[in-house]
């Protein structure tokens, strides 16, 4: 089984390691590909033919590509680029305990806890500081074995595997050094940023896992690796968003953050960003209200967000008829209650794009007695709303600090996209499609 694409992908991981990172790795991409760069406060110069992107938050993305003619509608694949995991607070060196330093942080979204224990963690994210008279951005990692959050031993401890609850301000805060590190977190900050550390005014700051990702299992069936959940729908995203010119339609890429928290910021998928920039190019365009509400109505949204796969011991926990599995294909994720916005329209178009483009589809539903999660796509919809499908691929361990996926869905998953960028979706009357 070729596992390049599944290289190229742990290499974006590995330069990702938070939403920030994640957001610059992309638009590295597109800058490397010819994109303008454009800024939300400034006015925009959108014409046929152009491909530009603009950042908010420098944690959310929004590319698009511009037909050289006119255009009906848009067509967009949005994922996130954030993940479950541990924020430093604001005043976060902590030396109470006699002989060592620790570091005070909190859960950001639902992780598994215990699968942050007993590992090399690292810091990385984001600070403002002072340069030449101006507040700048600079992007911050240590880029080494910094922290590590160590297990009580079993002798302390009997309870631990018999389902023991962790408290996260006492069980989960990591070490960092001894008892002379006192004052070393600020200077590591300043280092990383390249000034001195007056100059570091806030920073919003995370651990991640510093595992690297690995390619394993028979014929190399499978690869784990950090954050996968949901970097994998971003990085597949990016590679057909390049791949496709737009032709009929608007191309949109979209890598929302915050979604592991509820998508509830300004640079959500329950902010105005992605109305924002649609508006925007309809504007420059030279279309008026009714028109720009036509072609919102007349676009199609896919959103990209990883699903479980059966879980190998646990099989009871899945629906019996509508569950999925890691080298099965691209999901589309059903929920009665509209945790996921797929509906018999949105499915049976992107359905058909996959069946032209030779790519399995698998179909996900919960358990009728067990809840699920939900992702951005319900949320989007709420401030620009289209038709949307909810997709992803099969995983096993989502939140866990180590994740692991298909090796054969990387391509499934490019290939699908692309298929989807490159299909013009008209819009007949309600109800009624045509693929082109």
């Amino acid at each position: 089984m070729s596992t390049s694409s599944v290289q190229r992908f742990l290499d974006f991981v590995s330069r990702s390691p938070s939403a920030f990172h994640a957001a610059q790795a992309l638009c590295d991409a597109l800058d490397a590909a010819g994109f303008v760069r454009l800024q939300e406060h400034e006015p925009w110069s959108v014409t046929p033919g152009s491909r530009c992107y603009v950042t908010r938050n420098r944690s959310a993305v929004v590319a698009f590509t511009m037909p050289e003619g006119g255009f009906s509608h848009f067509q967009i694949v949005a994922s996130h680029g954030d993940s479950p995991m541990f924020k430093l607070k604001p005043h976060a060196e902590d030396a109470s305990v006699t002989g060592y330093v620790r570091l005070d942080v909190e859960r950001y979204g639902g992780m598994i806890m215990s699968t942050w224990l007993d590992r090399p963690l690292s810091v990385a994210g984001r600070a403002l500081v002072r340069s030449e008279g101006r507040l700048v951005t600079r992007l911050v990692d240590f880029g080494r074995d910094a922290l590590l959050i160590p297990n009580m031993p079993i002798h302390f401890n009997r309870d631990v595997n018999n389902g023991y609850s962790y408290n996260p301000q006492v069980d989960l805060l990591p070490l960092y050094g001894g008892a002379d590190s006192t004052g070393a977190l600020a200077s590591e900050i300043a280092l990383a940023c390249g000034v001195q550390e007056a100059d570091v005014i806030s920073c919003d700051l995370f651990l991640y896992n510093r595992m690297a990702g690995s390619i394993w299992g028979v014929q190399n069936a499978f690869f784990s690796s950090p954050r996968i959940d949901d970097l994998e729908c971003s990085y597949t995203s990016l590679e057909a968003f390049l791949a496709a010119p737009a032709d009929g339609h608007v191309n949109v890429l979209a890598m929302m953050d915050n979604e592991e928290v509820g998508s509830g910021s300004k640079q959500g998928a329950d902010s105005t960003l992605m109305g924002d920039v649609l508006a925007r190019i309809c504007a420059c365009s030279g279309m008026n209200e009714s028109q720009s509400r036509a072609a919102i109505a007349a676009s199609f949204m896919v959103s990209a967000d990883n699903a479980h796969a059966v879980h190998p011991n646990h099989p009871e926990k899945y629906d019996a008829l509508n569950r999925t599995y890691m080298n099965g294909g691209v999901v589309i994720k059903h929920n009665a209650n509209q945790k996921y916005t797929t509906d018999a329209v949105s499915c049976a178009l992107f359905a058909q794009i996959c069946a032209q483009a030779g790519v399995p589809v698998q179909h996900f539903s919960n358990r009728s007695d067990i809840l699920g999660g939900s992702t951005l796509g319900n949320i989007a919809n709420a401030h620009v709303s289209m038709n949307t499908v909810d997709i992803g691929l099969a995983q096993l361990a989502m939140h866990s600090s180590y994740e692991t996926a298909g090796t054969a869905d990387v391509d499934y998953m490019i290939r699908a996209l692309t298929a989807f960028y490159r299909t013009n979706i008209r819009t007949d009357a309600d109800g009624e499609y045509t693929l082109l």
